[in-house]
């Protein structure tokens, strides 16, 4: 074999390798890539049974309930618009409570109800996770406690001039 052939299967094999380690990484991106949806987001669209997803949006007012075994939580995560009922076996963080935002992690079962695997609370009164604020925005159904865009939005900052 002439030494240019040699060189460029050489390229080849180097370009299939490239080419197969890529597949690899796409394929375990996509497996650990986890979406965020509101309430009304989901209803919207399709998911796999085993597809994990973010949840996002405010806990509704009387919706909180446990079961008899005193682990297992449910309660209902609304965008104004839309509302799921979320299923939680586990202890729930100390500033989880109805009205407030939250974030939950896990999936959609067939029935509709989502169970979730971690449940976020948002840490003080001033802050909202952007992700649901912004989807609560988009929904046109509220604004933050002041009214304003800007009020919650917890990385905005404006400089003096």
């Amino acid at each position: 074999m002439k030494r240019k052939h040699k060189r460029l299967l050489f390229v080849a094999a180097g370009m299939a390798a490239l080419g197969i380690a890529a597949g690899l990484i796409i394929s375990a991106f996509d497996e650990n890539l986890v979406f965020f949806f509101s309430p009304t987001e989901l209803q919207a669209r399709e998911t796999r049974p085993d597809q994990r997803i973010r949840i996002g949006g405010l806990v509704e007012e009387g919706s909180v309930s446990k079961e008899a075994d005193g682990v297992t939580v449910r309660f209902r995560v609304t965008d104004l618009t839309a509302s799921l009922q979320v299923v939680y076996k586990d202890l729930l963080p100390d500033l989880f409570r109805e009205g407030q935002g939250v974030v939950a992690e896990g999936k959609l079962r067939a029935d509709g109800v989502f169970e979730a695997t971690e449940v976020l609370a948002k840490h003080d009164e001033n802050y909202m996770p952007r992700e649901v604020a912004d989807a609560l925005r988009k929904s046109g159904q509220w604004k933050g406690q002041a009214g304003d865009a800007k009020a919650d939005a917890p990385n905005v900052t404006e400089t003096a001039k």
